[in-house]
């Protein structure tokens, strides 16, 4: 029963942990994209 609960929690840590590097890679690239060098023709 520990070990399953265990495993529970350690998976629960690894989805939470995705979704923050998700967000921080969706924010990093917004922050690319408003300070990114203008371009001109």
């Amino acid at each position: 029963m520990k070990k399953l609960l265990l495993l529970a929690a350690a998976a629960a840590g690894a989805v939470i942990a995705k979704k923050k590097i998700d967000e921080s890679k969706a924010e990093q690239a917004l922050w690319a994209e408003a300070t990114d060098a203008v371009k001109r023709s």
